[in-house]
């Protein structure tokens, strides 16, 4: 039920708390129309009136359109002022918080400590959507397409139970009256409303309606770390009241600015060299460089900093800023500790919004590693990652998404230390950015030495792999920065493949490898994505490590091997405890697009653009070339699902058999116990034990040659039965040494279930 608006002044509701100035008449007329509406009295509400009734709070977003005339757009034009005020994110927290403050439903929820398990059982298995490369039916939207139930009877046959939409919000910018498009998938937000690109506020409601029908639950994304160049930005650009202080920008009097670049014409800001950004440091304005460069391109991006253009405040003076922003220029960096908390009630109204209003169950953190940032000792670069204020800010994050009944999880790509640290208080879950690369780099060499490493680390840093998010492709590239080598522990030995590596040898050893394999004259339809990844989908990532180096002479037989890869990517990411999550891209089989097809897109080095190619998932439009947004449409091997539920060996079909043992055997929430040597490179074999107390185990064959051998872990009973959970038949016995026999072909895989010989007999 929709709760009345809470009975104050338009002005009072819509501004924020330093404000005094009324809104304009418009946005009041309308608030006062719906603080009158007749609440319904609900079936709860009947017969339990003593419960707390849900929260469901109204964002203002009644966006005002004033006539526009041909003024500057600067502070000193009221007009244009209070036309961003009225598009403004923090104006919609203040909006939000003040309908939420004091309610008892705000205290029914526990939120102090993650719960992995929990958010897994809601949520096991996961689509993660990409509104930008999503073809629908002919005049329908993304947000509608993902309401379709038709799509979600073929999601629960196969076992799909949670829906990652992906950023749908507005985003990109605001220049003069007009808005500027996104500059990172829709990564850079400007506001709550729905991007009307994707549909609307209804259908996105009921999007989150058919999922609940059908036992799914909708998963949401919000940015802790920056927002684009909106409406709030241009306010604080202006220093309009506690703008400023969401960002971390630092004013420049007017004696220094020959310390700053000049902008260029049409643009609105400039990307500072790093002698200008020592420069700024040594006069005390910001303190320099930082651990890393993203998205580091010369002459685009070389530092962190960037300089505007000036602009007359709301008093009239003329002002320049440099700002800090962690990824591209048109996305400001949120200031997690400034004294008006405006960065922080702005994220926090975001994430309420979209759980209390919309109706999610859940939140994705966008890069929410880098939310603290301070000065280091002479000549070293900046505290920017892995800070304690990062881990604060993620733990008040995930506390209030709690507090309201959803969960989180978040994508954190730093050390296993870090991830373990941001985990105890913080997002329920996180992204498997601890193996992601290691099973690649299993598949590109046959040898799983380097990812039994990283399981083993994983487990002796104390990271729960129920906690984790294991992911096929996303809209990112396969990310092999492996930041826990490289950075964290660059310095420590360790043993790989017969010699002692440092972590930075070893991380060089990794990204050598796979871009040797999957690139160049091996992977020409491949990119090297900065200094972060390869830009691949799931199918064009096997292609280049199965040897094929023109996807359009593949053959059938080829085909079919990337087919059972594929498989058993599924299977490693599935048959483990913690979330498994897969795209749009590996359910159809999508390959890499020509590069030429978006060469404006990665003209400036972004070369992820190639791993996104439009696809058709539920086939309704095989005609169309490009999605709604114009993504061109991309080659599909596996076809869509409704053609491949009718195919036993399809991709959709093997998923399925593959995540029914998962749900029946309740592998999901199961507790990894081993990871033992193997007595070959190609295997893989994970111990797991179920809720229940009983023995699973996961077994691999990540090479292209048949094996047989034995499976041995100090964790297995002599005497117990070894069942497979796909066959339904008894394959062997554990003998005195804890061990068993099994043979596997090349790229298969099972799930075993053991047999206490005890309780066998007691059954007997």
């Amino acid at each position: 039920m929709r709760e009345p608006v809470v009975n104050e002044s338009a002005a009072e509701v819509g501004a924020d708390p330093a404000e005094t100035q009324e809104e304009p008449q418009v946005e009041s007329q309308e608030a006062e129309e719906t603080a009158t509406e007749s609440p319904e009295i609900t079936f709860d509400e009947q017969f339990y009136p003593a419960r707390p009734k849900a929260l469901r709070p109204i964002a203002r977003r009644r966006q005002f359109f004033a006539a526009r005339p041909s003024l500057e757009f600067d502070g000193l034009n009221k007009t244009y002022v209070d036309w961003l005020r009225n598009q403004s994110m923090l104006g919609d927290a203040n909006t939000m918080a003040r309908q939420l403050s004091g309610q008892a439903s705000m205290w029914q929820n526990s939120y102090a400590r993650p719960n992995p398990r929990a958010a897994v059982e809601r949520a096991p298995v996961w689509f993660t959507a990409y509104p930008l490369s999503f073809i629908t039916k002919d005049g329908q939207s993304f947000l509608s397409a993902l309401g379709d139930p038709e799509l979600w009877d073929a999601f629960r046959e196969i076992g799909i139970r949670g829906l990652h939409t992906g950023p749908v919000k507005l985003a990109g910018g605001i220049r003069g009256w007009s808005q500027t498009p996104s500059v990172d998938g829709h990564f850079d937000r400007i506001s709550m409303a729905i991007d009307p690109a994707f549909g609307t506020e209804e259908e996105f409601r009921q999007m989150c309606e058919v999922a609940n029908d059908h036992g799914g639950t909708v998963i949401d994304d919000i940015v802790p770390g920056h927002t684009g160049k909106g409406a709030d930005f241009r306010l604080a650009e202006m220093n309009f009241r506690d703008y400023p202080g969401i960002y971390h920008m630092v004013d420049i009097p007017e004696e220094d600015w020959h310390l700053l670049p000049d902008v260029p014409e049409n643009a609105d800001s400039v990307n500072i060299s790093p002698e200008a950004e020592k420069a700024l440091q040594e006069a005390g304005y910001i303190i320099g460089r930082l651990q890393r460069v993203i998205f580091y391109e010369p002459g685009v991006k070389e530092t962190n900093w960037s300089a505007t253009k000036p602009i007359i405040d709301t008093t009239g003076k003329t002002r320049r800023w440099v700002y800090l922003h962690y990824f591209k220029s048109g996305q400001p960096s949120i200031n997690w500790l400034d004294p008006t908390f405006a960065g922080m009630r702005l994220v926090v109204g975001d994430a309420l919004h979209s759980l209390l209003d919309l109706g999610t169950g859940a939140l994705r953190l966008d890069a929410n590693g880098f939310l603290g940032v301070e000065k280091s000792a002479e000549e070293e670069p900046g505290w920017s990652e892995g800070h304690p204020l990062s881990e604060a800010a993620n733990q008040l994050i995930g506390s209030m998404i709690r507090k309201v009944g959803g969960f989180s999880f978040q994508e954190l790509n730093l050390t296993i230390d870090d991830i373990k640290s941001q985990s105890e208080s913080g997002p329920d879950l996180s992204y498997d950015f601890i193996t992601r690369p290691a099973y690649h780099y299993a598949l590109v060499t046959g040898d799983t030495e380097f990812l039994r490493l990283t399981l083993k680390l994983a487990m002796e840093i104390g990271v729960d792999q129920a906690s984790l998010v294991h992911a096929l492709q996303n809209h990112d590239e396969l990310t092999y920065e492996l930041l826990h080598f490289a950075a964290g522990h660059r310095e420590e030995t360790f043993e790989l493949g017969g010699e002692e590596l440092t972590g930075a040898e070893v991380a060089e050893k990794v990204q050598n490898t796979m871009r040797e394999r999957l690139t160049g004259e091996n992977g020409p339809y491949n990119a090297v994505f900065t200094t972060n990844g390869i830009a691949c989908t799931t199918v064009s990532f096997l292609m280049a490590a199965l040897g094929v180096k023109d996807p359009d002479a593949i053959t059938p037989e080829q085909e079919s091997q990337v087919l059972d890869a594929h498989v058993l990517l599924s299977m490693y990411n599935a048959l483990q405890p913690g979330v498994f999550a897969l795209s749009g891209w590996d359910l159809t089989g999508i390959t890499a697009l020509d590069r030429q097809t978006v060469g404006e897109l990665t003209s400036q080095g972004d070369t992820r653009w190639i791993n996104r190619g439009a696809h058709d998932l539920m086939g309704t439009s095989p005609d169309a070339t490009t999605s709604l947004a114009g993504m061109p449409r991309a080659r599909s091997l596996y076809g869509p699902l409704p053609e491949q539920l009718k195919d036993s060996n399809s991709y959709a079909r093997r998923l399925q058999q593959i995540l029914a043992v998962r749900e029946e055997s309740g592998i999901a929430t199961s507790t990894l116990l081993d990871v033992p040597d193997v007595s070959n490179k190609g295997l893989l074999v994970l111990v797991n034990q179920l809720a229940d107390g009983a023995l699973q185990v996961t077994v691999l064959n990540f090479s292209d040659q048949d094996i047989a051998g034995s499976i041995q872990s100090s964790h297995l009973v002599p005497g117990a039965t070894v069942h497979d959970l796909f066959s339904g038949e008894d394959v062997g016995q554990v003998d005195d040494l804890c061990s068993f026999f099994l043979e596997l072909r090349p790229f298969q895989g099972t799930a075993l279930l053991l047999k206490d010989p005890v309780e066998e007999e007691v059954t007997e």
